[in-house]
């Protein structure tokens, strides 16, 4: 696991873009797995207005780690927000883009998805494989939607699996356990003093650190990495 720790938000992701730049520019087909929520909106700026022709966006499909049961055009839908920031402003063709469909029957594009990801991934022990699974992380711990209050989804038997919201009750497809751990690179993307509790207690591994989901990452590969500000790494027990 690897910390890297910035001064702020922006700065986060204006070195993530830079890493991420790097990750693709000597593949020739990338397959990724996209994260929602507020950091990942400032990254998606800071790739279309810095990196929109450095990258060969055309070998890039992309994919997400879960989605609320929306329609694309509600505001809620991590794909329209990865559209408004990031593919109406980049080159990237259409049929690289492969989406959750939010309005679809939840249970029903759980399996869907799940096949998907077989159909167009390598597996590995029978697991679809990310090149790279970038994650967020809720103030409670969640990571894609994997809540505390379902952790045992975590490890279920469906490669995706149909998460409820704790306090709304809205439902979520999500990406399991599995299919993150079996990445062969996992990014978090983590900032903001609400953070700071849940990040302290997971990489110091004190507290009620197992019962969180966002605990669980550690990709079989070694690669994981923590982007983060210095509201989030704050409570990070130093050396």
């Amino acid at each position: 696991m690897e910390l890297k720790i910035y001064s702020n938000k922006q700065e986060v992701a204006k070195e993530f873009s830079t890493y991420f730049a790097e990750f693709v520019s000597d593949k020739d087909t990338v397959h990724i797995a996209l994260s929602g929520g507020s950091t990942p909106k400032i990254v998606f700026d800071t790739l279309a207005s810095d990196f929109a022709d450095k990258i060969e966006w055309e070998k890039i499909n992309f994919y997400w780690g879960d989605e609320r049961c929306v329609l694309p055009t509600d505001e809620e839908s991590n794909y329209k927000m990865t559209v408004d920031h990031l593919f109406s402003k980049i080159e990237v063709p259409e049929e690289n883009i492969h989406r959750i469909l939010g309005e679809n029957n939840p249970t029903g594009e759980a399996m869907r998805y799940a096949n998907l990801l077989e159909i167009n991934l390598d597996r590995v022990d029978g697991i679809p494989q990310f090149d790279l699974v970038i994650l967020g992380m809720g103030d409670d711990g969640h990571t894609a939607s994997i809540f505390p209050h379902e952790i045992e989804l975590w490890d279920a038997p469906d490669h995706c699996v149909v998460a409820t919201h704790p306090d709304t009750g809205q439902k979520r497809v999500s990406i399991n356990g599995n299919v993150i751990n079996k990445a062969k690179g996992v990014v978090f993307l983590v900032t903001g003093e609400s953070k700071e509790d849940k990040v302290a207690e997971i990489i110091n591994k004190t507290g009620n650190h197992e019962s969180y989901p966002a605990s669980l990452v550690a990709p079989e590969s070694g690669h994981l990495i923590w982007f983060l500000d210095k509201s989030a790494a704050r409570g990070i027990a130093k050396d």
